[in-house]
């Protein structure tokens, strides 16, 4: 993956009167017609304090000993913990660093700075998530979501060993990993790479500021949450420790078992650019790419839609990033409708478990072909 990479690739035209032009006009439509914003409304606002409220509460009678002398209620602490990081990625960062809470940049960038406050870096993410995956979704080689370790095989483009046929057992554990790597290495990792192929000029910065950046807040980050607990909670090291893990073991888990069955699983096309006189494209438009590469799953059920911030409706987010997540399942039907009209595969799992069954089937498929 390189700049040159993704100036080649490039999606078919959408065409006048197509469906990415349709969906954007009724979309447009309906929020003209209810008279309503399509950024953050105060359901959004009270969500988002819950979500905060979720980890701090946790984190400081933590921190100030709440649980010394009783480990059960020290992990359990850090438990909440681990679930008030799913909510704040999943319904507060997320939200903000697509622009999604307010017209002004500045409001986003303010609430996301969340990222940076709980470990992670806005920068590395939003090349990976914002530029690269929602550009390039489930296209090999472009598409950061799909390519890691060697040990797992996220497309049937990628290549195949042997062992990948037990990857549908062992997939979990890494998961489970994914956002204390995120904390720990992930960003670094990603800085470097992100120089080597200038994907850093955009936001203006150099691989020294950017590494020097990363570093102060991770000192923030493990100063709060590692070095307080071990002077102020009572509790031994290897306790905080332990429970530092259980908080990212559950964020892990959870925000990869969110993400994986919107996009890794037997319905997603793979489809990759075609070549011709030294140049590539994609058969399809990129709104139709992104449609049939992403699955909605349990639509009806509120709670879960709630928590997970709308990303159970994958499809409407990727379609339309900038609009708060809030209004996602009032645009279902927009989309699925249009969708319809233009014979474009609308997929759609009706709970969560049929789709997470689903993602387990694909892990199993993508081990054995």
């Amino acid at each position: 993956m390189s700049v040159k990479q993704l100036h080649v690739v490039r999606f078919a035209p959408r065409g006048k009167d197509s469906f990415h032009e349709t969906i954007i006009a009724r979309v447009e439509s309906y929020f003209k017609e209810n008279k309503i914003s399509p950024y953050a409304n105060t359901k959004m606002w009270v969500k988002s304090t819950l979500m905060l409220l979720l980890y701090w509460i946790p984190c400081s009678l933590m921190i100030f000993g709440l649980g010394a002398g009783q480990p059960w209620l020290f992990f359990l602490l850090w438990f909440l913990m681990g679930w008030g990081m799913i909510g704040i990625g999943t319904s507060i960062m997320h939200d903000a660093y697509h622009g999604a809470y307010s017209p002004n940049r500045k409001v986003n960038n303010f609430i996301g700075f969340i990222l940076e406050v709980i470990g992670g870096y806005a920068v590395t993410w939003k090349i990976q998530h914002n530029q690269l995956h929602h550009t390039y979704t489930n296209i090999a080689g472009l598409d950061e979501d799909l390519d890691s370790i060697k040990l797992l095989r996220f497309s049937p483009h990628q290549p195949r060993y042997w062992f990948h046929r037990y990857q549908y057992i062992y997939v979990w554990f890494f998961y489970m990993i994914m956002t204390l790597f995120w904390m720990t290495l992930k960003d670094y990792v990603q800085a470097i790479r992100y120089k080597q192929h200038d994907l850093l000029t955009k936001h203006h910065l150099s691989l020294k500021q950017t590494l020097f950046r990363i570093t102060m807040f991770k000192m923030f980050y493990y100063s709060y949450i590692i070095v307080l607990p071990l002077f102020l909670s009572g509790m031994p090291w290897y306790y905080v420790l332990f429970g530092f893990l259980i908080m990212h073991f559950t964020a892990g888990l959870f925000l990869s078992c969110i993400f994986q069955p919107a996009h890794v699983v037997e319905t997603s096309s793979f489809a990759l650019p075609l070549e011709s006189e030294g140049k590539k494209q994609m058969e399809e438009s990129w709104a139709i790419h992104e449609v049939v590469n992403t699955t909605d799953f349990a639509p009806t059920n509120r709670i879960l839609t709630w928590f997970i911030g709308g990303l159970n409706f994958q499809i409407e987010h990727h379609l339309f990033t900038g609009i708060c997540h809030v209004h996602y399942p009032k645009l279902a039907a927009i989309v699925k409708t249009t969708a319809m009209e233009f014979k474009i595969p609308y997929h759609v799992e009706p709970t969560y478990w049929q789709a997470f069954l689903g993602h387990v089937k694909m892990l199993k498929k993508l081990g054995r072909e």
